[in-house]
């Protein structure tokens, strides 16, 4: 039996060269699923992602999935795609398996907290404020610079990297801190800062919404001390502050000491993100 992707609707196009297209999945012409294949958001044409890839019940355990896999990553290819991603739920198990096995390496994880009622205690002594305007521009030019970086290291082209940073800030700080659902805030110790927390609105997962943590930073100087659990507490209380008691963020795998504090802090792995060079 053959397995192919037959197009189910024309291919969508964006003025910055972005595709996206949704497949039939099908076996001698019979539709047995479906597959929807774009460019990554950001990252420009080069990268492609395969996208709510599933097959029927009754054509499951079949090796249908897999072969749809490799016919999408040819799909991309043909887009010119260098790259593909993958973002598979933590708990599907079959599905992570088959991402190992056909060569996709885990590059990050998505998590979520459901947070208690009560606002969580900071440390004594820890101030915390909103951030000014005249630290907002040095702060953003920074913590942008350190988005493309901590992707080039990663193994994504600087090309890539650095149109991912330029496009997530211009879509999620749109007004500067003025922007909706956005906070920024700093913790001070002892009239020094300490660190910044970023939060900002979104859909944790299908249906479910509440804050993101989009970056959390501790001064080199005061490293080491404890405050990065201090402003991952903070960003706690601006997320039940802003009436929400989900919190999310992303972590690259690399990162061990950043997953075990957000493990210990009761974080959830909800997806693993994984890519493959397309070559």
């Amino acid at each position: 039996m053959t397995t192919t992707l037959r197009p189910a609707e024309p291919l969508q196009q964006t003025p910055d060269g972005g595709r996206a297209r949704v497949y039939d999945v099908c076996v001698n012409s019979r539709r047995v699923g479906s597959v929807r294949l774009t460019t990554a958001p950001g990252f420009g044409a080069g990268a492609g992602v395969i996208e709510d890839l599933g097959i029927d019940e009754k054509d499951r355990r079949r090796g249908r999935g897999t072969v749809a896999a490799l016919a999408a990553e040819e799909v991309l290819r043909g887009w010119g795609c260098r790259e593909v991603q993958i973002s598979v739920p933590a708990r599907a198990e079959a599905a992570l398996r088959m991402a190992v096995a056909l060569g996709y390496t885990e590059r990050s994880r998505n998590m979520v907290k459901e947070l208690p009622a009560e606002p969580p205690a900071l440390p004594p002594g820890l101030e915390v404020r909103p951030m000014t305007e005249a630290e907002f521009g040095p702060w953003k030019a920074e913590a942008q610079e350190g988005f493309a970086q901590s992707w080039m290291k990663r193994g994504v082209p600087e090309e890539q990297a650095r149109a991912k940073a330029d496009a997530s800030h211009r879509e999620l700080l749109p007004q500067g801190l003025r922007s909706p659902g956005t906070a920024i805030s700093v913790a001070v110790r002892d009239g020094e800062t300490v660190g910044h927390v970023w939060t900002g609105a979104r859909e944790l997962e299908p249906g479910v919404h509440g804050r993101y943590v989009y970056g959390v930073e501790v001064s080199e100087s005061h490293r080491g001390n404890g405050y990065g659990r201090a402003l991952m507490l903070l960003a706690e209380r601006d997320t039940l502050g802003a009436g929400e008691d989900r919190l999310g963020l992303h972590v690259f795998t690399g990162n061990t000491p950043a997953i075990r504090l957000y493990e210990s802090l009761g974080y959830r792995t909800t997806h693993v993100n994984s890519y493959k060079a397309l070559l």
